[in-house]
């Protein structure tokens, strides 16, 4: 494992193949959470943290529970569970130490639980044999990914709520239309090569 493998694994991730606008994951707090800048960055550190926690505990689950008793199969049963247990601590520590962005977030906090991309993320650690630091790296940066891709949306969203445009596209056929042309410029990053 080298620094060049890290860097790989960092910008595939954040860029390359991000989770929400290339890999079409998560798209429920995406799409739910982004109407104010402050609610979607909330949200992005919470799937960051969620996301890293995740990819440790998994992990670990993983290599020396799962493996060793032959119990592969009830890899994604048993990552819900633990991604589920990690919400809820997520959920109780926002509510004691942020009320306000815990109100904020309102349903899509517990939403992270069935987040598809935090579950991708565990499994995808699985699929590609990455090492304890590899999943780590992988873990954050895809959160680093997801926190990039709904500040984007945000920042757009907001600014498409003060612009003028036909009726037929105001609020949410304006927020899929936005969601694809960001979506269509990640794709650009596609062909990024790491040397």
């Amino acid at each position: 494992m080298s620094l060049t493998s890290l860097l790989s694994i960092s910008l595939g991730a954040i860029l390359i193949e991000n989770f929400i606008l290339v890999k079409f994951l998560g798209i429920c707090p995406f799409m739910g959470v982004s109407k104010k800048m402050d609610t979607a960055v909330g949200m992005g550190i919470a799937v960051i943290f969620v996301m890293a926690i995740a990819s440790v505990v998994c992990w670990i689950v993983n290599e020396y529970l799962l493996v060793p008793l032959g119990l592969e199969f009830m890899q994604t049963v048993t990552y819900i569970l633990v991604i589920a247990a990690l919400v809820q601590f997520v959920e109780m520590f926002l509510q004691k130490s942020v009320p306000s962005l815990y109100e904020a977030l309102g349903i899509y906090l517990p939403l992270i639980t069935t987040n598809c991309a935090v579950l991708g993320v565990a499994l995808l650690n699985t699929q590609n044999g990455f090492s304890f630091i590899e999943s780590v790296v992988y873990g954050v940066t895809a959160g680093i990914g997801f926190l990039v891709a709904i500040i984007l949306f945000a920042s757009v969203r907001e600014r498409c709520e003060y612009a003028e445009s036909p009726k037929a596209f105001e609020g949410f056929p304006l927020a899929l239309i936005s969601a694809g042309l960001i979506s269509l410029a990640f794709m650009g990053f596609s062909g990024l090569k790491i040397w």
